[in-house]
């Protein structure tokens, strides 16, 4: 359990280096192009662009619900933390507490549309994820506060359940959508994406109805409770030098899916259109409003458990705090072997099956004079329950996000609000090839203390065309036309 908060805080403390849903507020604009099929593949059909190819794109997002930091430490952190200085603890709350973290990285990858109504991708992730909590706030003080304090010795405390799961893969996704119904006004597409997955580190560990005792400063008992947990075996001969170990894609081979159906109202006509000379349809993705459903990362991997590993029944008459207390620089498996000689091992399986982070994600976006536009989308994290020891799971959240959409440029201002009461405002800024932004950055500014943070950024090839002479002629007066009065061709 210590170790559970110590990666709850170490999110937070991460965050200093995390300035770099996937790019919100971005991805549900109709020129997000390929960072649009990441959320719904079925957003590739019916495409902007005849092409659209990523350089690279990069998400980071870290968070928790029991520890901030003064702004100021971010970029001058002190050697030493010292507790209602340079952090924060919320030691009254009367929730459980909860830890977060997430990375995802988009390198090469592209989209093509076949024609107006079918397109393919190619997309090469590498993303990471790790979860951490359902602690009460009781069992994260006594080991955030000065553990092991003296002032909790006597005092009988339980923990029906707490966990910490993290995940990192290599992620290689083929794509197919189309046009499967269109009646003039209307429009249906889906999509499919199959994903071939490579793992490079995962590991779980659950805590599951454990009730304990301080005796002493030095001494515990703890009268019921288990302990499963595992990682895979690579990890045991990771080191400083295992870095290009995130881009293999050999290793521990799974598969994946995810699927997607979007509706369009298209009440001035279907709007097909040629693709320009720069490969661009400024016709293809004109409507009143969108709605669509998609659920992601279906499937997961399938790895073989380090040999030190072992699920614990915690009963003990005597333990001492400091026996379970990882040492500085200590190798993970000498410190997993000195940990299970305190308690009783319980026979369980030699790998694990850990589970994508499968979401549902309800859209919709509605467009106002063929510029501005308002858009609402929902994850829904399907694996947040307590029925399997080895998954990761989505942050549930609602995000509504108005956007300026043009297109050589973009301005987004994302509103979220998480499954934790925590809310945000930020904004993301389209330029040409590069998207910049984060969901949190302008409600983090006025913030005092930060508990958590998020950034995105990316570079893609998009051909620029910038048109001379009547403004109110060419794109412009095109678009107008098609949102607000029938075509005349």
């Amino acid at each position: 359990m210590r170790k559970i908060f110590i990666a709850t805080l170490g999110l937070l403390l991460s965050l200093q280096y995390a300035q770099a849903q996937s790019f919100a507020g971005y991805h549900t604009s109709h020129y997000a192009g390929i960072y649009g099929v990441l959320t719904n593949p079925a957003a590739a059909a019916g495409s902007r662009y005849k092409w659209d190819v990523n350089i690279i794109g990069a998400d980071v997002k870290a968070g928790n619900t029991y520890a901030s930091i003064p702004k100021s430490n971010l970029f001058n952190h002190p050697d030493r933390w010292v507790r209602d200085r340079d952090y924060f603890l919320d030691t009254a709350a009367s929730r459980r507490q909860y830890g977060w973290g997430m990375g995802d990285v988009l390198l090469p990858s592209v989209l093509y549309s076949i024609d107006e109504k079918q397109a393919v991708a190619f997309t090469w992730r590498v993303r990471g994820i790790a979860n951490a909590g359902n602690v009460e706030t009781v069992i994260a003080n006594f080991f955030g506060i000065d553990y092991p304090n003296p002032r909790y010795v006597g005092k009988n405390f339980s923990i029906d359940y707490a966990s910490v799961f993290f995940h990192s893969w290599n992620e290689i996704g083929l794509t197919y959508s189309r046009v499967i119904k269109d009646n003039v006004t209307s429009r249906w597409k889906a999509g499919l994406t199959l994903k071939y997955l490579s793992g490079t580190a995962a590991g779980y560990a659950v805590a599951d109805d454990a009730t304990f005792i301080m005796n002493t400063r030095r001494d515990a008992a703890i009268s019921t409770g288990t302990l499963k947990s595992g990682y895979n075996e690579d990890l045991d001969t990771w080191g400083p030098t295992n870095a290009g170990n995130f881009l293999k894609l050999t290793g521990n081979p799974g598969i994946g899916a995810d699927i997607g159906v979007i509706y369009e109202y298209r009440p001035d006509g279907d709007g097909f259109g040629d693709y320009d000379s720069d490969s661009w349809n400024p016709d293809a993705d004109t409507y009143k409003f969108r709605l669509g459903a998609s659920v992601t990362d279906i499937g997961g991997i399938f790895y073989k458990k380090s040999s030190v590993n072992r699920d614990l029944d915690l009963r003990t008459e005597s333990i001492s705090p400091d026996s379970i207390t990882r040492r500085r620089n200590e190798d993970l498996r000498v410190y997993y072997r000195r940990v299970i000689q305190n308690f009783t091992p319980i026979t369980t399986y030699d790998g694990f099956f850990m589970a994508l982070p499968t979401a549902l994600h309800l859209s919709g976006d509605y467009n106002i004079n063929g510029r501005f536009f308002l858009s609402a989308n929902a994850v829904i994290g399907l694996f947040t329950g307590q029925s399997d020891v080895s998954k990761n799971y989505m942050i549930t959240q609602l995000q509504v996000t108005p956007r300026f959409d043009t297109r050589n440029f973009g301005a987004y201002l994302p509103l979220v609000l998480n499954r934790f009461g925590q809310a945000d405002a930020g904004v993301g800024l389209r330029a040409g090839p590069l998207v910049i932004g984060s969901s949190s950055i302008l409600s983090n500014l006025v913030r005092s203390e930060l508990n958590h943070a998020d950034a995105f950024i990316a570079l893609r090839v998009v051909p620029i065309r910038f048109k001379r002479g009547d403004r109110q002629g060419g794109l412009f007066r095109r678009q107008r036309q098609q949102v607000d009065c029938p075509p005349t061709r």
